[in-house]
């Protein structure tokens, strides 16, 4: 239990500590009245732009000292309030941009997940099986060649390759087609994301597969004249598991990052196309609430790993 405590403490002080840096920087970075209002907010002079001056600072807060702003904010966040994105009229509210973009996003990287470990069990299972051989020797330089490649880069060749010259993928993202269509419209995007990751789980896998393959309990069973597969997948894997489970959930941080850009490339209107189109406007809300809930999401993923580490192999604990 005081393991659990510790861990628990450690995320909520993690997420307190993320939301304010966040808060401050978005509230030092340009002119909020500004941003709002356009040019009359520098004019208070005027009696009719004093007037939406002052009716926009109380809105937002404006008038207020940026502790008590942060608080005001953070308490309206943690409700479910995230406010209203920087408009002369206040809307639309951020939250209904947040149901529209987010679970885009969400698909896409559990997509991405679910392929890398689809790609990366076998792969690492396959080349750990034949260790000394050549075709091991170019597995590995084709893992280190997906790990080496930037994502917009890879994006290029797979959408090059499997969309233009294939046809295999649509070229753009339809956000009004069905759900199972817009399902196979994020696999090219999924995959994108999904390589590099299937590299780095495959190479630590394969790690682990060969030193477990050494132990006694392996030695025994084929002794005993255990059939290979049956040792490799029922026998060695799981044992095999602990670092690829470790970085699970920092792999997944890094597909997040990734989709800002994957996102972008292939036109699917999501959390980190929003991140994009709210920096460049200014729109601080917007920015607060999509990293919060995505920093949010990354701290509690991990929190869960570890649970599951612990779970595996309960050392941890100790």
């Amino acid at each position: 239990m005081k393991y659990w405590t510790q861990r628990l403490t450690m995320v909520l002080a993690l997420m307190l500590a993320v939301s304010m840096l966040t808060f401050a920087s978005m509230n030092v970075l340009g002119d909020p009245l500004f941003n709002i209002l356009g040019p009359i907010s520098g004019d208070r002079k005027t009696p009719e732009n004093l007037v939406k001056i002052e009716a926009a600072e109380k809105q937002y807060y404006l008038d207020k000292p940026l502790p008590e702003r942060y608080v005001r904010w953070l308490g309206d966040f943690v409700t479910g309030d995230m406010g209203v994105r920087f408009a002369a009229t206040g809307q639309p509210p951020v939250t209904e941009l947040v149901k529209e973009r987010l679970p885009r996003s969400l698909w896409l990287v559990f997509m991405a997940q679910v392929l890398a470990l689809a790609i990366a069990v076998p792969w690492g299972v396959w080349s750990a099986s034949r260790s000394n051989s050549l075709a091991n020797k170019a597995s590995t330089v084709a893992a280190f060649g997906f790990v080496s490649v930037p994502n917009f880069a890879l994006a290029v060749i797979l959408y090059y390759i499997f969309a233009l010259k294939l046809g295999l993928f649509p070229l753009r993202y339809d956000a009004s087609a069905s759900f199972l269509t817009r399902k196979t419209q994020l696999l090219l995007p999924a995959l994108t994301l999904a390589l590099p990751g299937a590299a780095v789980y495959q190479r630590l896998l394969r790690t682990d597969l060969i030193t477990t393959l050494q132990e006694d309990f392996i030695l025994t069973a084929r002794a005993k004249g255990v059939p290979r597969r049956q040792i490799l997948f029922r026998h060695a894997l799981r044992p095999s598991l602990f670092s690829v489970v470790t970085i699970f959930g920092v792999n997944a941080g890094g597909m997040i990052g990734g989709a800002l850009v994957v996102e972008t490339f292939f036109g699917i209107p999501g959390a980190g196309t929003a991140i994009v189109e709210a920096i460049l406007r200014e729109d601080f809300p917007v920015v607060l609430a999509l990293v919060m809930i995505i920093a949010t999401g990354f701290v509690v993923l991990n929190f869960v790993v570890d649970i599951l580490y612990s779970i595996l192999d309960p050392r941890v604990r100790s």
